[in-house]
């Protein structure tokens, strides 16, 4: 693939990184190979993990093409920007398309970004995991490297103001990578679900203490935080998806007027 952009605003965006303060704590990131196809399982707790998600293949000199929602690829400006990077549109009306261009784009060697739980996790713990990671993989032939990012959410997530203040830590962790089957989709987007809680905790516990200390609203509940529990997490996520579908009848309403 011809990649015009994408490498130019890698650059730009780690100059911002560092006028930005931030520091990175990697670990793993041997797991992403070099070359040949990869399917990269990340966790998703901001609306930047797209910018930060594809940092776990730099060291192995990888550009990450990410599976999006189609709501992105429509916008005037992130449109062009998406395509002109390769990522791919996944419309989740017809999801059978999307993933036969992961496929095709795996078979020809690419990395592939995916979000396993499709929305941000509001309580920034690992929320139900679709099959779809593990199901590409299989039928591409081509290993899963789960992918743990935190600290990203400080910066822009749900529910809370944007906080682009220097200083922050973003934390990046892989583990090794897991070689699906597709003989049981269910059961090994379980082991992928387990192995990135795993990853989790350890990326949680090793991260500085000083920059999530007791009651903070970026630290899960069960940590000791004052993020909304799993539990809270789902109703949130239900009034909102409710919220959503009654704007859109509104406008349904009004073009029909």
């Amino acid at each position: 693939m011809r990649d015009l952009t994408y490498p130019p605003v890698i650059l730009t965006a780690k100059t911002l990184f560092r006028a930005l303060g931030q520091t990175f704590q990697m670990s793993g990131t041997e797991h992403v190979p070099r070359t040949g196809g990869v399917m990269l399982a990340v966790n998703h707790i901001s609306y930047v993990d797209f910018v930060y998600g594809g940092l776990a293949a730099n060291p192995s000199g990888r550009l990450v093409r990410f599976m999006a929602k189609k709501e992105i690829f429509d916008h005037p400006v992130g449109g062009p920007v998406m395509r002109s990077f390769h990522h791919i549109e996944v419309d989740r009306g017809a999801g059978v398309a999307s993933a036969a261009k992961a496929v095709e784009y795996l078979r020809a060697g690419e990395a592939v970004g995916i979000f396993p739980e499709a929305t941000i996790s509001r309580s920034f713990q690992l929320k139900e995991f679709k099959t779809g990671a593990v199901r590409i993989a299989a039928e591409a032939g081509v290993p899963v490297v789960p992918v743990i990012l935190w600290g990203t959410h400080r910066m822009m997530t749900k529910d809370h103001d944007r906080d682009f203040g220097r200083g922050k830590t973003i934390a990046v962790s892989c583990a090794p990578p897991l070689h699906p089957t597709g003989a049981d989709p269910v059961g090994e987007t379980a082991t992928l679900h387990r192995v990135m809680t795993a990853l989790l905790d350890e990326t949680i516990r090793t991260y500085p203490a000083a920059e999530q200390p007791p009651g903070s609203w970026w630290l899960p509940a069960a940590y000791g935080g004052s993020a909304p529990t799993p539990e809270e997490a789902v109703r949130l996520d239900a009034e909102e998806k409710r919220a959503r579908a009654a704007r859109r009848a509104e406008q349904r309403a009004a073009k029909r007027k």
